[in-house]
């Protein structure tokens, strides 16, 4: 008989514990970085997350004699599986220690309600939306991560084939060197970059100031709605989570790491936007911002060498036209400027060959991916 209790998260102080599951167990482990806390506990509360006007989701913990072992989050996004013609629920935001009995009574739980709600199949890690943390790491254990994405150890992934479940998609992330002065490929870029802007008449725009990013910040995200469409379990934003993450990105926003391309109509037809890596004061702090935390992120946002890219997009009908080059121009000269000797992608995945086409021109190192599973349930 089983002695792993699976408890129902439904209490704020629950919530709380569920979202520092990973705090707790990776305490030691130099290489996890953490979430935002506040972040973390607003996506699992309906009253401020607004997926759920789509998405049904619960929270579950698993107990040994007391003891948090483990945990694991249960979305059915209803958007998705409209889109898609599946009847899928994911599972997002699973830890656990190194036991079998523990792994198994947390997923038999989630597949069980997957089947109480008609699901056939279950897949993850995955979020309420495609701008959530997705992914388990299966290679890059020995490299630091980043607060946008999850940090896992090996064992994670045995545990799952033992429970059936196949890779569904790769996400792949990728290391690029930055050099201290505007190199060959650099000098590309900004030939490129000229040519583009002098053929089509577009331009960048010049902020002054975060203030003025935030109609764009809307905008950027209604693009990320066009040119995001056709990839892996990509659904399209509503305006509730627009302003959510508009709000979010803009205090990471400093106009040297963002480049906003429009034409004379101010239509937003691209865009690209990267942040001095908050890793350390992330871990610092154990992903909070109170009581002292906001200060070294402040602190790791003026000075560092490393950014992480966090988003590009290009508008659909101009992707080919060479935009991202332009894009890209802005932030390699930008880091060169600031002392930046690193950059960090997020995760891409291994089918978009669009995306990863760009990044040809650099000596880039494939250091870490990560993957989607899936599972079919005997119904």
């Amino acid at each position: 008989m089983s002695n792993v209790e699976i408890v129902e998260v439904l209490t704020p102080a629950q919530r709380r514990v569920f979202v520092d599951v990973p705090n707790v167990m990776y305490k030691d482990e130099p290489n996890f970085v953490p979430a935002f806390y506040g972040d973390d506990l607003s996506d699992w509360d309906p009253k401020k997350n607004p997926a759920f006007e789509y998405c049904e989701a619960r929270a579950f913990l698993a107990y040994r004699d007391g003891k948090v072992v483990g945990r694991i989050g249960a979305i059915l996004s209803h958007r998705a599986n409209e889109k898609f013609g599946k009847k899928r629920m994911r599972f997002s935001q699973v830890d656990f220690i190194d036991d079998p009995e523990v792994s198994a009574a947390l997923f038999r739980t989630v597949e069980n309600w997957a089947k109480e709600k008609g699901m056939n199949e279950m897949h993850g890690p995955l979020g309420f939306c495609d701008l959530d943390r997705e992914g388990m790491l299966v290679e890059g254990y020995d490299r630091r991560g980043m607060f946008i994405t999850y940090y896992n150890r090996p064992y994670y992934n045995e545990h799952l084939a033992r429970l059936g479940y196949e890779k569904d998609t790769d996400w792949v992330e990728y290391l690029i060197p930055i050099p201290d002065h505007l190199d060959e490929i650099g000098q590309k870029f900004q030939r490129i970059a000229k040519e583009v802007l002098k053929r089509t008449g577009y331009h960048v725009v010049k902020v002054r100031n975060r203030s003025e990013y935030k109609p764009y910040i809307r905008k950027a995200f209604r693009l990320v709605n066009e040119a995001y469409a056709p990839l892996y379990g990509v659904v399209e934003l509503g305006e509730a989570q627009i302003e959510k993450y508009a709000d979010k990105f803009i205090p990471l926003i400093n106009p040297d790491y963002c480049c906003l391309i429009v034409n004379d109509e101010d239509d937003l037809l691209a865009f690209g936007v990267c942040a001095p890596s908050m890793a350390e004061a992330m871990k610092k702090h154990r992903g909070r911002l109170f009581p002292l935390g906001w200060i070294d992120v402040l602190r790791s946002l003026k000075k560092n060498d490393t950014v992480d890219l966090l988003l590009i997009a290009v508008r659909p009908d101009l992707q080919g036209t060479a935009l991202n080059a332009v894009v890209m121009d802005h932030l390699y000269e930008s880091c060169i400027k600031n002392g930046i000797r690193h950059a960090e992608t997020g995760p891409q995945l291994e089918t978009n060959r669009k995306v990863l086409s760009q990044w040809k021109m650099f000596h880039l190192e494939p250091h870490k991916r990560r993957r989607c599973y899936h599972k079919i349930l005997d119904l």
